[in-house]
């Protein structure tokens, strides 16, 4: 029985691993270099990959509530027979018990998630900063945490400012996808400031004022790199490998910064192998 037991939770967590490698292949590539934490990283990674998904798998946004109220049941403990049977939420749950996960962190990203199944600007900075917070700052942290075996880490400003990064650098890749779908998740009072209009975003018009928006999103974005590469410094070596996608993400905004295609399009990314490259060299230069 614990053979069996112990086979099917190997199981949800490689199903856990497909299902990342397939919705955030960044944070899949991002694992590679976590060793014996990586299971649990990932678990915590594909939890987060198939929520964001919600939006993408549903008509409108009834569904998409009932799908995060679901998940929201599966952290207060409630149907946890019917649930094991979901790979990733058993690989999840497994990790929330075994690393003393807060439950009440992962209920404030699914909470966070909920903007995104309406199709409501982002109003400003400080909105987009509280998003982006509970929604990748609170993974680095929790990535930590499993770094450190279940202890608590305060990483503070190296979490804050790496998801704020993350966030924004994500979000400035996807611009022209999302402005297709008649959403904008980039704070909105920036494109207002430089006389954008939602019309020109969702038409897909460039403009002076348009270019001069990203520009500042970009900026934005390198100062939250900055002062995160600083606080990693300063963490215990033992942490530092759960901010290893400081390295790629930094050379994503070199590329946004660099590329010569229109404001729309998806800027260019580095292959695969040059990320796991970078990834491994930070890892073990930083450790």
């Amino acid at each position: 029985m614990a053979q069996a037991q112990a086979t099917g939770s190997n199981q949800s967590f490689r199903h856990a691993a497909t299902s990342l490698r397939e919705l955030d292949r960044g944070r899949y590539l991002s694992t590679l270099v976590l060793g014996e934490h990586r299971d649990p990283v990932t678990a915590l990674y594909a939890f987060s990959a198939e929520v964001a998904a919600i939006r993408e798998r549903v008509s409108n946004p009834a569904p998409g509530e009932i799908r995060l109220q679901w998940w929201n049941d599966a952290l207060s403990g409630e149907g946890h027979g019917e649930l094991r049977q979901n790979p990733v939420a058993d690989a999840l749950l497994q990790t929330v018990e075994r690393y003393a996960i807060p439950a009440g962190t992962l209920q404030r990203l699914l909470g966070a998630r909920r903007f995104d199944l309406y199709d409501d600007p982002m109003p400003d900075l400080e909105s987009f900063e509280g998003y982006a917070g509970e929604t990748a700052s609170t993974l680095y942290q929790l990535a930590a945490m499993v770094l450190n075996n279940g202890q608590l880490v305060e990483p503070g400003d190296a979490a804050g400012h790496l998801g704020v990064a993350h966030a924004l650098i994500g979000h400035r890749r996807a611009f022209g996808v999302l402005a297709r779908q008649g959403r904008i998740m980039l704070p909105w009072t920036i494109f207002a400031a430089n006389g954008v209009r939602e019309s020109e975003i969702f038409t897909g018009t460039e403009s002076e004022g348009l270019a001069a928006a990203l520009g500042q999103i970009a900026e934005l974005a390198a100062d939250h790199l900055a002062k995160a590469e600083a606080a990693i410094a300063a963490l215990p070596g033992n942490l530092r490998p759960a901010f290893a996608p400081l390295t790629t993400l930094r050379a994503q905004l070199e590329r946004i910064n660099s590329s010569g295609e229109g404001l729309f399009a998806i800027p260019p990314d580095l292959p695969d192998w040059q990320k796991i490259a970078r990834l491994s060299w930070w890892t073990f230069r930083n450790r």
